[in-house]
Parts: structure tokens; sequence; C-alpha cells
């Protein structure tokens, strides 16, 4: 398979699973919950990866650092934060389709200081309304940043079996 299909490939399963991954409603209390999911699924796999949740205002309504985890993380998840809510897709999927097109942020007119091209961001979206929100991890490589917010979300949502980027994916 040549790179191309590749990704497009991954571009295809990034999108189910933002098609799949929806919240019947999202209040501060739903991202309390996901928040200690994904707590819990850090810790069972001993991850050095913090968590935000952030409203698409940029409020924090959930956010943990655990072992390992340090403030350049908040940065990096910031800018990820920024880059969800602004193209309104996740940040690992906006990469693949950079990537598909031979773009860059700057060639976007994104400021790097100011936007992460990196996997770690994902929308949380509610039937009928749109985005309601952000979940932002760092600290892993990209593709493991994604999967995190894939496991903890499915998890929280109750749904065994998401689509799944391959391990060997490259992003």
């Amino acid at each position: 398979m040549s790179a191309n299909s590749n990704m497009d490939n991954y571009i295809d399963i990034m999108e189910e699973q933002e098609r799949v991954l929806v919240f019947d409603h999202f209040t501060r209390k739903d991202a309390w919950d996901l928040g200690h999911v994904f707590v819990d699924l850090i810790g069972e796999k001993q991850l050095p990866a913090p968590i935000c949740i952030r409203l698409l205002s940029g409020l924090i309504v959930f956010q943990f650092s655990g072992d390992g985890t340090n403030a350049d993380n908040q940065y990096w998840m910031l800018r990820k934060f920024r880059m969800v809510r602004d193209l309104e897709q996740s940040t690992l999927l906006s990469v693949a389709w950079f990537k598909k097109k031979g773009e860059t942020l700057e060639s976007r007119g994104l400021d790097r200081s100011r936007y992460a091209d990196a996997g770690g961001g994902f929308p949380l979206r509610v039937k009928g309304a749109g985005i309601a929100g952000v979940a932002t991890v760092s600290g892993l490589p990209q593709t493991q940043d994604h999967a995190l917010l894939i496991g903890g979300i499915s998890r929280y949502l109750g749904i065994e079996n998401p689509p799944r980027l391959p391990e060997d994916a490259l992003i």
C-alpha cells in the first residue's frame, strides 16, 4: 500500500471516530466523569500523560497532571485545544490532512506558538448541537496521545469497538 493510500485510510478511520464518538449531552458533570475515566485509564497504563477538558470558551472544566508530567504539557494542551476549536476536528486528523495536501500551520495562517500540529486533541461533539468542548492529552507520541483519547471517550460512552488506527500508523 502506498503512503498516500495509507494516509487516506487513516483519514477515513479518524473521520469515522468523530462520527461515532458523539455525546447525547455534555455538561460539567459529564466533563468531571469523563475526566475520571481518563485518570483511571492513565493509571491502568501507567502513562505520563496529563488530561485537560475545556469548554469551547476555553474554560477548563477538568484537569489532571500525574507523575511524569510538567508545565510544558500544559502549553502543548492549550495549543492542541486551539487547533480543535478552530479547525473543528481532532488534531491528528488535521495533521493527516495537512500532510496529504502538503500544507503546514504557516501555510494555513496559523501561528506555531499558538497552535500544535500534533495528535492529542479531540472534539467533544453533542448530537444535534456540534462541538461542546475539547479533550486534550500530551506527553506521548502523537498517535498514542490520540489513541488515549479514543480509549477514554469510547469507554465513557460505552462503545466497545470504536474505529482505531493501526498501532504502527505513521502520520
